[in-house]
């Protein structure tokens, strides 16, 4: 089903939009959650938070595209389920993808961080549409969705070494972009 139609039913409220949206991205929801906690009840878990949110925020919500919208939420909530297991036990894949982008992003959250960080993500995905297909891809599966380094290189047909070395080059790139664009963290 097309995703216009699926927003169609939520707003609606014919709870076929859940289905629908089960059925064309779930896969997708559970990966994101999954990179991210490392534990499969918790990301389906994830995945029915999700969908609750998305039936909370359509409407009045209308998003432009569905996969990202619905990708964010699940990214959200699996950070904040991290972030309250994180003082019990570590993730430690999703740990080493957090800190390798350490030296860039900052993490003091105040209302002035706030619009600065819109700001940078602004820069980041102008920096990112300057890359080709394949770097822009490999950044964002690993600091977006966090794949691991090696299923990176087993999907792309890399060895681990040219990922690393590809992630380091681009990391170098950005933080010297953020700073000609002003931003020094």
């Amino acid at each position: 089903m097309e995703d216009s139609k699926i927003i169609d039913l939520y707003f609606d409220r014919n709870e076929d939009a859940i289905s629908e949206t089960s059925v064309k991205y779930g896969g997708l929801i559970k990966s994101i959650a999954y990179n991210i906690l490392k534990n499969t009840a918790d990301s389906r878990e994830c995945e029915n938070d999700t969908y609750f949110a998305a039936w909370n925020r359509i409407p009045p919500d209308i998003p432009r595209c569905l996969a990202a919208f619905l990708g964010r939420i699940a990214r959200n909530i699996a950070l904040d389920k991290h972030d309250y297991y994180s003082a019990a036990k570590r993730n430690r894949d999703f740990e080493v993808a957090l800190s390798e982008l350490g030296e860039i992003i900052s993490k003091e959250p105040d209302p002035q961080a706030s619009c600065e960080a819109e700001e940078t993500a602004g820069i980041i995905s102008d920096f990112l549409r300057q890359k080709s297909y394949t770097k822009r891809v490999v950044f964002i599966r690993r600091y977006w969705y966090c794949d691991s380094i090696s299923k990176i290189s087993s999907d792309f047909g890399f060895s681990e070494s040219k990922v690393k070395s590809m992630l380091m080059r681009l990391r170098k790139e950005l933080k010297k972009y953020l700073e000609q664009n002003g931003v020094f963290i």
